[in-house]
This record gives structure tokens, C-alpha cells and sequence, in this order.
């Protein structure tokens, strides 16, 4: 079953000039229940934005959203009583305590009041807040109010949870905790659509990866099938002296892309296969081989790849 359908979508401005600015073009997304879907993208390229198309926040231009076959906009109040969101400012009142503040959004969602004390607790307990829940959050940690936010989220069961880079700025024991709550969520059956644009969170999280850019689909797929749409791997062989390595440089320059680093040389294989025959050229060489290392790419090189290495602003 389909928890998020989106088909060809766009989300056009006009600027003060008169040209039509695109946030979203063209864009396709479909989301399996049960799965944690990660929208990775670089700064600007449109991933709070389809969020807030997805919550009813934004009207698209063009195109058609469906969430769980309701429409976010003509169905908004519908929508917003199955899915929960956790935007990137945490939104939370510094002046209150845990317990206030999930009190308070237990109460603006019309959650029944017989169900406040034990869906509070249950939320708590499952960020770990559950004995500061009388302390203010103003005295919070930004990890813990991250997970503060995650925890407000939940109070209301919701079967959709939209999260919007969720450990953004965060310590590591803060954002291992909300990893595993997500997992955890997604192995319950709730779906998760995630933004983020860190590699390694996208690689602990996402079952479905899609990679935008300037508002468009650049790739998507299973992390390991993005990984494959690389087509090559890195050899590290590491000799017992410099000059050995040169040697084995003057061998396979020409046949293959390498560098060299003193003892040590990268090699670029496209295939697995090439791996045997590199090895039968070098094979001299072999009893002074310190180092046979394969490294296969990462989702970082993925997304170098398809989205460049300039910065953004």
C-alpha cells in the first residue's frame, strides 16, 4: 500500500522580475507503508518544501499529491489526523516543562483527555525523557529537545511521520536514540519520510533513498543500488617500501586510474572482475605486499557524483 503518492509535481514562484523560479519540477515520488523514505538533497534543492507540500502547508503549481488517497489540501484537516510533523526548528516552549508541552499539543490536536497521561508517558519513555519530564525545557540539551520534538510528534499515534533533517545539530548519543526510534517506528508499520542531508544518516535510516537537486530528481533507489550506479570500486595495495610501490605503478599506469601515496597505491576498478587480472599483473610483487584493502563507494561518493562538490549557499 501506498502511504505517499506524488505525480509529477511543481512548485513555481515568480520573482520581482517576472521569471518563473521552480522549488519543484517535475517531481515523482512514490512511499510504501512501513518504510522509511529519505529525500537527500543539497541545501535549497527542495526537501522542506516537498514536506510542506506533503502537510498541506503549499499548494502545488501543477501536479497531484495523495497521502493515504487524500488530498493534503482539500482534505487537510483528514490528513493532518494521520501524520505528524517534526520541522527543523524544534518549535518547543522553553518556559514550560516536557510534560506541559506535550499536555499542550495533546490538547490543540483534540486528543481525549482520558488518553493524555498515557500517550505522554509512552512518548517520553520511548526518547528516554522520561525523568526530566518536569524539568523546563529551556534547560534541555539541543539533542534533548530534538527528542523532545520527536516525542510531541507521537502523541497523537499518527501513521505518517514527516521529519525534516531530525537530528540536525545534535550530540551522537541524541542521535543514535532518534535512529533507533525511527527504525523502530518503521519495524511497527508507521511510514517515515525523512530529510536529510547527511550521508550517514540517509545510509542507517533509508530503506528508499531519492537524491534531488534544484528541486528535481536526480537518482533514486535502495542504498545499495545507488551504490552500483557508481560501476567501480577502490583497491588500496600497501608495499613494505616506497620504491615497490613504484614499481608497481609503472605496471598498471596506463591500464588503470591510480595514485600513489609513498608506500601505498588507489587503484580504480570498474569490476570486480578486473581485480583478478590486476592481481596477475603485480604478481611478483606479491611477497612484499603489506595491504589488500577493497573499498567499495559510499553514499557520500554517490552524491558528489550526482550533485557535484561546489558549495552552496
Amino acid at each position: 500500500m501506498k502511504t505517499i503518492s506524488i505525480h509529477d509535481l511543481n512548485k513555481s514562484y515568480t520573482k520581482r522580475s517576472g521569471e518563473k523560479f521552480f522549488a519543484l519540477k517535475h517531481l515523482n515520488i512514490e512511499v510504501e507503508a512501513g518504510t522509511v523514505f529519505t529525500l537527500l538533497g543539497p541545501n535549497g534543492s527542495g526537501k522542506t518544501t516537498t514536506i510542506n507540500m506533503i502537510n498541506g502547508l503549499n499548494r502545488p503549481t501543477d501536479g497531484n499529491i495523495k497521502v493515504m488517497q487524500l488530498d493534503p489540501v482539500k482534505d487537510m484537516k483528514k490528513v493532518r489526523s494521520l501524520l505528524s510533523v517534526v520541522p527543523q526548528e524544534t518549535a518547543l516552549y522553553n518556559d514550560l516543562t516536557a510534560k506541559e508541552n506535550l499536555l499542550f499539543h495533546a490538547q490543540y490536536y483534540g486528543l481525549p483527555k482520558k488518553d493524555w497521561h498515557v500517550s505522554m508517558q509512552h512518548a517520553l519513555n520511548l526518547v528516554g525523557l522520561e525523568k526530566r519530564q518536569n524539568d523546563r525545557v529551556g534547560t534541555y540539551s539541543g539533542g534533548m529537545q530534538r527528542r523532545l520534538a520527536l516525542a510531541r510528534s507521537l502523541m497523537t499515534s499518527p501513521k505518517l511521520l514527516l521529519l525534516d533533517e531530525p537530528t540536525l545539530g545534535v550530540d551522537v548519543q541524541s542521535r543514535n536514540a532518534i535512529w533507533n526510534q525511527i527504525r523502530e517506528l518503521a519495524n511497527e508499520g508507521k511510514t517515515v519520510f525523512l530529510t536529510t542531508n547527511s550521508m550517514e544518516e540517509a545510509e542507517a535510516l533509508a530503506d528508499h533513498i531519492m537524491i534531488i537537486d534544484h528541486g528535481k530528481e536526480i537518482i533514486s533507489g535502495t542504498p545499495k543500488s545507488l551504490k552500483n550506479e557508481m560501476d567501480r570500486n577502490a583497491l588500496l595495495l600497501g608495499f613494505q617500501d616506497q620504491e615497490t610501490a613504484k614499481e608497481a605503478v609503472k605496471v598498471l599506469q596506463g591500464t588503470y586510474k591510480l595514485t600513489q601515496h609513498k608506500t601505498e597505491i588507489e587503484v580504480q576498478v570498474e569490476d570486480r572482475k578486473n581485480i583478478f587480472a590486476l592481481m596477475n599483473q603485480i604478481q611478483f610483487l606479491n611477497d612484499k605486499m603489506i595491504r589488500f584493502e577493497m573499498n567499495e563507494p559510499t553514499l557520500n561518493d554517490v552524491f558528489l557524483h550526482f550533485t557535484g562538490r561546489e558549495l552552496r549557499n
